[in-house]
């Protein structure tokens, strides 16, 4: 999908496309835009987003989720159920919304949303999905290697791929959860 974000200050303003279960133990894969207060990056990207329009993609299957911007991989959650560590499974639904998160988006909810830069806008384009139909909750034949993305070649990144994810990372990566020691002991 092609997104472009509000081209002003749009702190406190969050703009999704996501994956959502839409069950009570919920799964969810997502991509956040958590506003942006002119002249300050929340998220670093190689881009501005609010100036044209990027792609973004989830290419999600049993092995792992790999989010993209432009075909660029940026993240990549493999799935280590066999060590104990949560991996979505369960029927998903896609959502594209634009909502007030003022209470926690800009800096921990410490920058408002400035509603005189009102409307925000966000655009979105060129949807396309992939995806396995589910009939009665039953999930067994979305594993099957008739879809692209079961394609063994899609169970890990290919050597060109990884290359672009290492780059970024090392470029353009400010903040991961996983190496965060503090806050995840």
């Amino acid at each position: 999908m092609k997104i472009k974000l509000p081209n002003r200050d749009s702190a406190g303003v969050v703009i999704a496309f996501y994956l959502h279960s839409n069950t009570y133990n919920n799964d969810e894969i997502d991509f956040e835009f958590l506003g942006n207060r002119e002249g300050k990056q929340r998220v670093h990207l190689w881009f501005d987003p609010t100036e044209e329009f990027h792609n973004y993609k989830i290419m999600w299957n049993e092995h792992q989720i790999v989010f993209y911007v432009d075909n660029i991989p940026i993240r990549v959650f493999k799935n280590n159920e066999n060590i104990g560590v949560g991996y979505p499974k369960q029927p998903m639904q896609l959502l594209a919304t634009i909502w007030d998160g003022d209470g926690w988006a800009t800096d921990g909810g410490l920058i408002k949303t400035n509603w005189s830069f009102a409307p925000f806008k966000a655009y979105f384009q060129d949807f396309k999905i992939g995806g396995c139909p589910i009939i009665n909750s039953n999930t067994n034949n979305c594993n099957s290697q008739g879809y692209w993305w079961n394609q063994r070649k899609n169970w890990r990144l290919s050597s060109s791929q990884r290359k672009l994810y290492d780059e970024y990372r090392v470029n353009y990566k400010t903040y991961d959860y996983c190496d965060d020691m503090i806050r995840y002991p």
